[in-house]
């Protein structure tokens, strides 16, 4: 069973807690709305803690980010110094190049590790061979509602934004979590596309890669999380999984 601190206390965090069973021990948490964090401390018998330094200081193996991208830019390094291995799921505040290469350097420089989840799309194993060999295009296709996108209803599907993942990360800010993980899987800055579509319920992400291992197209429709419609389930999932891996003595897949 592993050991972990939740940095955060919302809905995936209480996924963890609710299908961690006996793989997961929550040994502490911190969240800054204070009453969700005594509420999950109770039903988790996690030790809550009033500020980061105190999380940082408990007797666990890996913490879980599960708060913010501005939860990342704050406490990440100092969690990496301070000797605790990490898993990332607001992977957004990598999007900053000098931040993602500072946090490399300094959990280098201990000894530690960073986890970033799948999330909410599959086939980051294998998009992983773009490290190695030559890729000619990698593009991410998102659809959302127009309201998870921030924009007026619109009667048919629209292009939004066609251009790189920098680019759209000025833009939408809030939907770039998925654009980041991919291009730290591959090590190639992704194209991207955001659509809005009314008439789609779930986001969709869609992943395009050609390159000399061939071709290869994935899509995924994201079910909302259960008490959180913001959140994919399947990130939650992911979350879960790697954390079962962590402990499993076979690896399976790249």
């Amino acid at each position: 069973m592993i050991s972990i601190g939740m940095l955060g206390c919302g809905n995936i965090a209480g996924i963890i807690e609710s299908q961690g069973g006996t793989m997961v021990k929550i040994a502490a948490c911190y969240d800054k709305q204070s009453q969700r964090m005594e509420s999950y401390a109770q039903r988790t018998r996690a030790q809550q803690c009033t500020d980061f330094d105190s999380l940082v200081e408990k007797d666990y193996s890996l913490l879980v980010e599960a708060a913010s991208v501005d939860a990342v830019r704050d406490h990440l390094q100092a969690a990496l110094t301070r000797g605790k291995d990490a898993v990332v799921l607001s992977v957004g505040a990598f999007s900053d190049a000098s931040f993602l290469a500072k946090t490399r350097q300094i959990a280098a420089a201990n000894g530690r590790r960073i986890y970033v989840p799948s999330g909410a799309i599959f086939g980051l194993d294998n998009i992983k061979v773009a490290r190695v060999c030559e890729v000619d295009r990698l593009v991410l296709r998102t659809t959302k509602p127009p309201s998870a996108l921030g924009i007026a209803d619109t009667l048919k599907r629209v292009c939004v934004f066609r251009g790189t993942a920098k680019e759209a990360i000025q833009r939408f800010p809030r939907n770039i979590n998925v654009s980041v993980a991919l291009g730290l899987a591959a090590a190639v800055e992704p194209e991207v596309e955001l659509w809005a579509d009314p008439s789609v319920t779930a986001n969709r992400h869609e992943i395009e890669a050609t390159g000399v291992f061939g071709s290869v197209s994935i899509t995924t429709d994201n079910v909302p999380s259960p008490g959180n419609p913001a959140t994919s389930y399947l990130a939650a999932l992911s979350v879960l999984t790697l954390l079962k891996n962590l402990d499993d003595p076979l690896v399976v897949g790249t």
